[in-house]
């Protein structure tokens, strides 16, 4: 089978094209032929050694995000039958409830292998079947970006009718945060540099935007927009390049989901979370029971995941490039076989 490996973080130079025996799934386990796969920042951040959590790349097959349809099951498998169109989730043993332990130690594409493959075994309580409305390069960009918005949204105070949602950017995560409050009812501000991207977020269900070039200090805009008050929820994807300013942006008791790295800045003042009192919390993506909540929602309301370009399997590396440029709105796909 075709497949992608890295050994060393070379930068946009670190995937190498190779051939690898088909795996065979043991006792338990699954074999899914992948159909497709997206990317996230985090790929970016593995490749120029800058990813602060468990890696190995001794032959590292790359990217966590990918879907496919199970094509063989080992013996004892009981929750397929065979011929399911399924997605991996994140982290292999983070199956429900509070984070695990070893989340970092079972993370696709990172500790383990990932998805950037023609085949791949999964145990197959490390999988999910994928909504009936959506193409396998849309099912591709869900088990990072989007669960990692759900989370951020419903993981420790879940989001309501009629609350107000910040987003920055227009990136995969962000994407599906404006989406999925939208479906919600919630109101959703939506940060860009861009008005062209902009636009495209009020298309996807932001009632509002701001520009951060032209509103440099965008959490006294923020405030405009909700009569002084702030905002529910931050779905805050730049790290410590905007933290500030996203605590700035909340109403007393709201809610920050810290997920990205970004943009880089100063240590946060912890005078800060407490003058907003506020609830700053890490947003580590999320289990497979949090995945098939929010297939329930997707699959319920139709959402179409965005999807800026779709790369061909031998193109991989052009895919990777693409995300380092930073200017897709949404997600980048790389369509196998």
């Amino acid at each position: 089978m075709r497949a992608y490996e890295m050994s060393a973080a070379a930068g946009l130079d670190s995937w190498k094209s190779v051939e690898r025996p088909t795996p065979e799934p043991g006792r338990g386990q699954v074999l899914v032929r992948m159909r497709a796969a997206s990317l996230n920042y985090r790929d970016l951040l593995i490749c120029q050694g800058r990813y602060p959590f468990a890696i190995n790349l001794d032959r590292l097959i790359p990217v966590s995000d990918g879907a496919g349809e199970i094509v063989a099951l080992g013996e004892g498998v009981r929750r397929f039958q065979g011929g399911e169109r399924v997605a991996g989730i994140f982290s292999q043993s983070w199956l429900g409830g509070a984070q695990v332990a070893d989340t970092w130690q079972t993370a696709l594409g990172g500790a383990i292998d990932g998805v950037l493959t023609e085949y791949q075994v999964f145990d197959e309580d490390g999988l999910v079947v994928l909504p009936d409305h959506l193409s396998f390069e849309e099912g591709a960009t869900l088990p990072c970006a989007a669960v990692t918005a759900w989370n951020a949204l419903y993981g420790l105070k879940p989001l309501r009718a009629g609350e107000t949602v910040l987003t920055l950017g227009t990136g995969g995560v962000s994407v599906f945060a404006i989406q999925l409050a939208h479906a919600a009812g919630a109101r959703v501000i939506a940060t860009s540099s861009s008005d062209a991207k902009l636009a495209k977020a009020r298309a996807f269900g932001a009632n509002e935007t701001i520009n951060y070039r032209a509103h440099p200090d965008w959490e006294q805009e923020v405030h405009r927009l909700t009569g002084g008050t702030g905002v529910d929820h931050v779905v805050e994807v730049g790290g410590t390049g905007t933290l500030p300013r996203s605590i700035a942006s909340t109403r007393p008791g709201g809610h920050v989901g810290l997920i990205g790295l970004l943009a880089q800045g100063e240590a946060i003042d912890p005078l800060a979370i407490l003058g907003a009192s506020c609830i700053v919390r890490g947003v580590a993506v999320g289990p497979r029971e949090m995945f098939e909540d929010m297939n329930r929602s997707i699959a319920l309301h139709g959402i179409k995941p965005v999807i800026d370009r779709v790369f061909g399997f031998e193109e991989a590396p052009t895919a990777l490039a693409a995300l380092a440029e930073a200017s897709h709105v949404g997600k980048i796909v790389i369509r196998i076989g």
